[in-house]
């Protein structure tokens, strides 16, 4: 990824662009700044991947780059992060799509905590993609695909499948070091694809994490003879989330240093 280059968008003359762009520049961001159009970001030259939107000083004239930035970011691939108050953002989610979007911090902005989340997207940027740790999610709900991969791309190499039969053939190809597996799904449940798996000799070995809607004991119990590693509620907020599939990692390596 470039060298810690930052696209920040929103009208120029504003106070807060001002103190965000000194903000990144005293921990040596490259910030680019244009104007909040859709005609301005677009003809921008090698954009850095890296958006950073500033929703406070927006009027209706500049929803159109809302649509725009949700058709792109498919497209250019970049990460989005947005500023504002809890009514521009839900309205920014709204247009954009919550499952495209990296983070949302509300205003006024600890300047702070947008550094240290955009540290840890560079730090990961430079580790060799060789190196990361490879992630399957299984659900057959798009939108938390998207999201997940969203979240997790920035340290993990993300690979998605949309039914139990799709993971199923593609794990027979490729190897990885986690799946996330959703338990509610048509045609191949998750329980019954953990039990695939796990019958499965080249496969059998991979650790799989529940990621799930379902927090009934009946449901837990279910599965706990096919022994997954972690039962983790969609309901958990982000930071906890990934948290804890960071932790699994870590302690997965300590194990292996230990023997």
């Amino acid at each position: 990824m470039d060298n810690k280059r930052v696209l920040l968008i929103g009208i120029q003359k504003s106070f807060m662009i001002n103190a965000i762009m000194i903000g990144l520049l005293k921990e040596d961001f490259q910030v680019e700044t244009v104007d909040p159009s859709e005609v301005a970001v677009k003809q921008m030259p090698d954009k850095p991947r890296i958006y950073v939107l500033y929703l406070g000083d927006f009027t209706e004239d500049h929803y159109g780059l809302l649509k725009y930035l949700s058709e792109a970011i498919d497209a250019e691939r970049f990460m989005l992060y947005l500023i504002g108050n809890k009514e521009e953002l839900d309205l920014a989610v709204s247009v954009i799509g919550k499952e495209k979007i990296q983070e949302t911090y509300l205003r006024p902005l600890d300047v702070k905590l947008l550094v240290q989340e955009l540290n840890t997207v560079f730090d990961y940027s430079a580790v060799d993609e060789s190196l990361k740790k490879k992630v399957l999610i299984i659900d057959d709900d798009g939108a938390m695909l998207r999201m997940m991969k969203t979240w997790l791309s920035v340290k993990y190499h993300v690979y998605m499948a949309s039914s139990g039969k799709i993971a199923l053939s593609f794990l027979a190809q490729t190897p990885v070091d986690l799946i996330l597996l959703d338990y509610e799904m048509p045609v191949m449940n998750g329980p019954e694809v953990l039990k695939e798996i796990r019958e499965t000799q080249s496969i059998k070995d991979i650790p799989v994490i529940f990621l799930t809607a379902k927090d009934d004991k009946e449901s837990v119990m279910k599965v706990i003879s096919l022994k997954p590693a972690k039962y983790l509620l969609k309901s958990m907020p982000k930071e906890k989330l990934i948290g804890s599939i960071d932790d699994f990692f870590t302690v997965l390596e300590n194990r292996k240093k230990s023997k």
